[in-house]
């Protein structure tokens, strides 16, 4: 079975809804979107249509209002999407990604700490 397409990003917007909600119905998914910037209800729906139709999310159909959920972890499609970007925009280079990343958006000390740990560990792993 082959992974579901990569999401836009209105669909993008509405995976992080429910990645933060869990299993939700349409007016809720629509309340969150709304309180970020202005959006219809019927946009939100007919999206929700297209991403069951492209498997991004699953429906519910057992009760009145349908439920909506995300038909992969956050985690999972982010790995997609990072592993989309290396392959075409840095021809596979991990370090490239990083640094440009980096550049663009410096991060907190928070980050770096966490980015240092991370490091250290992968340097665990390589020594024999």
């Amino acid at each position: 079975m082959s992974p579901p397409p990569r999401p836009t990003d209105a669909e993008l917007s509405i995976l992080r809804v429910l990645w933060s909600t869990g299993p939700a119905t349409v007016r809720t998914v629509f309340e969150a979107l709304q309180a970020e910037r202005p959006v219809n209800y019927t946009t939100v729906l007919k999206l929700l249509q297209i991403m069951t139709d492209k498997g991004l999310v699953t429906r519910d159909e057992s009760a009145r209002s349908h439920i909506y959920a995300p038909a992969q972890a956050e985690a999972e499609t982010q790995g997609s999407l990072v592993r989309d970007l290396l392959d075409k925009a840095f021809a596979g280079s991990t370090s490239r990604l990083v640094m440009r990343a980096l550049a663009e958006r410096p991060a907190s000390a928070d980050e770096l700490a966490q980015l240092r740990e991370l490091l250290a560990r992968l340097e665990r792993k390589g020594e024999p």
